[in-house]
């Protein structure tokens, strides 16, 4: 069998495939969801506030004026080499003036012994439904396919001696994975959506009794609205974000809220998330009595946009009564916008920007 490659014009093939090409991925979405294996994927963390909404919605990919280079580090217990961290890098923009836009995220999820390697692909496709860009009503739709390399490191597990339940190695499984999204946008009101890990898992995760399970869709919603002072300087964005894990019926939401400031060299901006989990864990007080506390977590972030240049740290703090350790987890972004173009939309919305 022999491969034939064709080079063609980028820009050209997208504006005549256009949403015929949308239309044949999702296509392949559908009938690929019951046939192919994956692995969990990219978390989901607060760092998605951090002008990065790409991490979780692949519609999101070239919706900004920019071409956004993002870089994410996330780490707790700062004194332990095994803590749990996470890095990603992701970049994303539109394909010359077409409506399309391409996208990439590479990452690395660290927990111990445990570890996730993996980077996605996107194609977002936007649709203008205004008469002119000065006022924006577009809607978005994005498909993600990744590689996820999962890991078990072993190789330390036998010190006190043989035993048959442990291999001794590094095991390691690589698979598929999909993600799907939407995006809706109408002058400064927004609304997200997306599922993710479309594709059955091949058994390699499991729960804490020991049973595997192949389903690890994740069902994603988010929505805010940006409002703004008489001066246009103070800007106000609360949003939410639910999600769902289909196998283990795992439920939470963010109650999230961004305060902007602009600047003459940019924006500042501060904000705060508060993480509620709807599913409650047992224990046992001090005075024996069984009890239920639910996850939650508190957000604090802060912000800086300088030209091109964006900086934010977050900390998030868990809340609950009964908890491993008191540290809580430090995350830096660091980000350029490169390829910015005249502002399209009359509206001052930190996404677009």
């Amino acid at each position: 069998m022999s491969i034939k490659i064709y080079i063609f014009d980028l820009n050209s093939a997208i504006k005549i495939m256009g949403k015929k090409f949308l239309l044949l991925l999702v296509t392949i979405l559908v009938f690929s969801v019951n046939k192919i294996s994956s692995q969990e994927g990219l978390p989901i963390y607060s760092d998605y506030l951090t002008d990065n909404y790409y991490l979780l919605y692949p519609s999101m990919a070239g919706v900004s004026n920019c071409t956004k280079v993002r870089f994410t580090g996330r780490k707790q217990w700062m004194d332990q080499g095994l803590s749990p961290n996470l890095q990603t890098v992701s970049v994303n923009g539109r394909v010359g003036d077409s409506k399309s836009a391409l996208g990439a995220i590479a990452f690395k999820d660290e927990n111990g012994y445990h570890s996730q390697t993996g980077a996605y692909f996107t194609y977002a496709h936007h649709i203008m439904f205004s008469r002119s860009e000065l006022d924006i009503d577009m809607l978005s739709f994005g498909l993600s396919a990744g590689l996820i390399q999962y890991k078990l490191d072993e190789s330390t597990f036998l010190a006190g001696g043989f035993d048959p339940l442990i291999s001794g190695i590094e095991q390691s499984a690589t698979d598929f994975n999909l993600d799907f999204g939407f995006s809706y946008q109408y002058l400064d009101f927004y609304a997200h959506a997306a599922i993710k890990n479309l594709l059955n898992n091949d058994g390699i995760n499991f729960n804490e009794q020991g049973l595997s399970y192949n389903n690890l869709r994740t069902y994603l919603f988010t929505t805010g609205y940006l409002f703004s002072d008489n001066s246009q300087t103070w800007n106000y964005e609360p949003s939410i974000m639910f999600a769902h894990k289909d196998a283990t019926k795992e439920t939470f939401l963010d109650l999230n809220l961004k305060v902007y400031r602009e600047m003459d060299f940019g924006r500042l901006w501060a904000g705060l998330s508060y993480r509620n989990s709807f599913d409650g864990a047992e224990y046992l007080d001090s005075e024996d009595q069984i009890k239920t506390q639910k996850l939650t977590y508190i957000t604090p972030m802060l912000g800086l946009e300088f030209n091109s240049f964006v900086f934010a740290y977050s900390f998030a703090y868990q809340s609950n009564s009964v908890v491993f350790d008191n540290g809580g987890y430090h995350q830096i972004t660091l980000g350029f916008n490169l390829g910015c173009r005249k502002a399209r939309y009359n509206c001052n919305c930190p996404w677009l920007k």
